[in-house]
């Protein structure tokens, strides 16, 4: 099914028509009445008949809104444009919003591409395009949309992992937010074209790790937090041991040799590493 124009006229048009059938039937009448004619009567009934007929004619289209028709089962046509409009009578009208719906979407318990079980919910923005397909192809658009969004998501969540431990450049739902909504919008597309909609946006809107393993992957996250900061924390030292090893050197202040400048490095490195406070010890030399 494709959209398609049906035959329609201004519907002022229409009531003009109905006009001229009400004076015909007026003077049908008339006829009979003053001279008896029974051709006048039957004119005047034909003229009511075709009035009725043509009164179902007449619709409305509000803005941002479509009307498919349908006569005996058979797809005429659709209306978008907004107005007043005649069109064939008896047929059967079926309304399609045409504006912009958005929705969430349940918090979904699912696994990551690592099998980590994550709660993951989406927002989906979409409107109709083709309210032929929307009407004809799927039985309840809006049901369709929910249900393969779901599903989708499902897809996109079980194709990335939760977060990144290892590899800073492979993308991960936590911290490649827009990377992954715009492969969720493109699969939920894909999937939802067959019904005439037309996806704009798909975004995360809720992601955490399940609660039975919330508690150990937030150690893992402190845990690597706190490496990162040691490795800065220990190349920052072993840059300043370095730069005064080479500023005593350089300045002659004392002649160390190798033991001494081990013994040098291995007090510098745990006074600079260590999170605690330390005690120096000054060393005055012998007393005797």
């Amino acid at each position: 099914m494709r959209e398609k124009e049906i035959f329609k006229l201004n519907g002022f048009i229409g009531v003009l028509i109905e006009l001229i059938l009400i004076v015909g039937t007026v003077l049908s009448v008339r006829s009979f009445i003053v001279g008896g004619s029974v051709a006048a009567f039957i004119i005047g009934i034909i003229l009511v008949l075709i009035f009725l007929l043509l009164a179902t004619g007449f619709t409305i289209i509000q803005p941002n809104q479509a009307k498919v028709f349908t006569l005996f089962g058979n797809y005429l046509g659709v209306i978008k444009q907004e107005g007043f409009w005649f069109t064939i009578p008896l047929t059967v009208r079926n309304n399609v919003s045409l504006r912009v719906i958005n929705f969430n979407s349940d918090k979904l318990k699912v696994n990551d591409l690592e099998g980590n079980p994550i709660e993951i919910a989406a927002v989906v923005v979409y409107k109709v395009f083709d309210s032929a397909k929307a009407v004809f192809d799927v039985e309840n658009y809006k049901d369709f949309v929910h249900t393969q969004s779901e599903t989708g998501l499902r897809h996109i969540a079980s194709q990335y992992p939760y977060d990144n431990f290892n590899n800073d450049f492979e993308i991960s739902l936590r911290q490649h937010s827009d990377e992954v909504g715009d492969e969720l919008t493109k699969d939920l597309q894909k999937r939802l074209s067959v019904a005439g909609v037309e996806i704009i946006e798909a975004r995360i809107m809720h992601l955490a790790y399940s609660s039975e393993i919330a508690h150990s992957m937030l150690q893992r996250q402190q845990a690597k937090a706190v490496l990162a900061a040691r490795k800065v924390i220990v190349d920052g030292a072993v840059s300043m041991v370095k730069s005064a090893i080479d500023q005593l050197n350089a300045e002659q202040v004392v002649e160390l040799d190798e033991e001494k400048k081990a013994q040098m490095v291995n007090n510098l490195m745990v006074a600079l590493v260590s999170d605690k406070g330390n005690q120096p010890i000054v060393n005055t030399g012998s007393i005797y």
